[in-house]
C-alpha cells in the first residue's frame, strides 16, 4: 500500500504563552519549539509514524529548514524523494502564538510568490492520494495519473483551485470555514438543520462523500443516508496547532487499513483530540499503541 502525500511543507516556529499577549508590549516566553509543518507535510509524518509507505511530495528551499523538514520525515520512514529543494526561495516559514489558556493558535506564514514545484514524473504504484490544494497543478497531474487510487483533499483554504480539486477526489474532508463559506452557510451547533443544509449544499456541489471537520465537536458526515456527528473526545486543549492535520493523516491511515467509514472518523477525531493536548505538531502525534487506549480495535 503506497500513499502520495501532496502539498504544504513549512518550518513552525511554536511559542506558549498563557495569555494572549496585547499590542505593542515585550513578552518573555518559556519556550520555543521548531519543526516542520504544514496539512500534508504533518499527515505524511504521522502515516510514516505509524508505519505506513509513504510519500512526501511539496516543496521547500534548498536551506536549513528545508533540510530539517526532510530529515524529520526521514526519522519516521517517509520516502522524500519528490521532495523538491529549490534554490530560489526559502522554505515557508509559519511562526505560531500557542494560547495555552484556551488551546487555541494564531498562525502568521510567509510562503514566497509563486512557490510551486516542477513538474516531476512518478513512477510508483500509487494507492492513496492525499492532497491539501498547495500544489494544485501536481496534484491534478496525480489524481489524472492514478484514477483508480483512493483520493482524499484536507480541504481547509476556501480558493478556486482547492475547490477545483474537490471536483476530483474520492472524500471531501474540510474545515468549518471552508464548508460555511463555499455553501454560503452559517453552523450553528445548537441547530441541526444548519449543519444538515451546508452537508447537503456540498454533496450536491461535489457529489462525493463529504466530511466537515467541527474541531472541538467533532466532525459531520452522512452514513447510510443518516446525517450524523462523530463526536470528539473530552479533553482540556493546550494547543490546537497540527489538529486538522493529525485528523486528516488519521484518517487517511485509517481508510488505507480498510476500516469502515465510522470506524476511520472514529480514529481520526481521537487522534485530533490527543494532539491538542500537547504543544505543536509534531511532538502532540499520538503512537499507535496510545490509541489503542480509546479504540481497542486499532491496529
Amino acid at each position: 500500500m503506497n500513499i502520495l502525500c501532496i502539498g504544504h511543507a513549512a518550518y513552525d516556529t511554536t511559542v506558549p504563552v498563557l495569555n494572549f499577549p496585547e499590542e505593542n508590549t515585550k513578552n518573555r516566553v518559556p519556550e520555543r519549539l521548531g519543526n516542520g509543518g504544514g496539512p500534508a507535510n504533518n499527515a505524511a509524518y504521522l502515516l510514516g509514524k505509524w508505519g505506513m509507505n509513504t510519500y512526501f511530495a511539496g516543496i521547500v528551499g534548498d536551506d536549513q529548514d528545508g533540510r530539517k523538514i526532510e530529515e524529520e520525515l526521514k526519522q519516521v520512514g517517509v520516502n522524500t524523494k519528490y521532495l523538491e529543494f529549490n534554490k530560489e526561495h526559502t522554505t515557508t516559514s509559519s511562526f505560531i502564538i500557542a494560547n495555552q489558556k484556551n488551546g487555541s493558535r494564531t498562525i502568521m506564514t510567509y510562503r514566497p510568490s509563486h512557490m510551486a514545484m516542477t513538474d516531476v514524473s512518478v513512477t510508483e504504484d500509487i494507492d492513496v492520494i492525499l492532497v491539501d490544494g498547495q500544489e494544485y497543478e501536481f496534484s491534478k497531474k496525480m489524481l489524472e495519473q492514478y484514477p483508480n487510487a483512493i483520493s482524499i483533499i484536507d480541504a481547509g483554504r476556501p480558493v478556486e483551485e482547492v475547490i477545483d480539486l474537490c471536483h476530483k477526489v474520492n472524500y471531501v474532508v474540510c474545515s468549518k470555514e471552508f464548508a460555511e463559506t463555499v455553501a454560503n452557510t452559517k453552523i450553528e451547533m445548537d441547530h441541526f438543520e444548519t449543519l444538515t443544509q451546508t452537508l447537503e449544499t456540498l454533496e450536491q456541489l461535489f457529489h462525493t462523500t463529504i466530511v466537515i471537520t467541527l474541531e472541538a465537536n467533532g466532525c459531520l458526515y452522512r452514513e447510510s443516508g443518516v446525517v450524523k456527528i462523530m463526536p470528539s473526545l473530552e479533553v482540556t486543549p493546550v494547543d490546537s496547532t497540527g489538529a486538522g492535520d493529525i485528523f486528516h493523516g488519521a484518517f487517511t491511515y485509517a481508510i488505507s487499513n480498510h476500516y469502515s467509514f465510522e470506524d476511520s472518523l472514529r480514529i481520526a477525531c481521537i487522534a485530533g483530540a490527543i494532539s491538542v493536548t500537547r504543544l505543536g505538531s509534531r511532538r502532540s502525534m499520538p503512537e499507535k499503541e496510545e490509541m489503542k487506549k480509546y479504540f481497542y480495535e486499532f491496529k
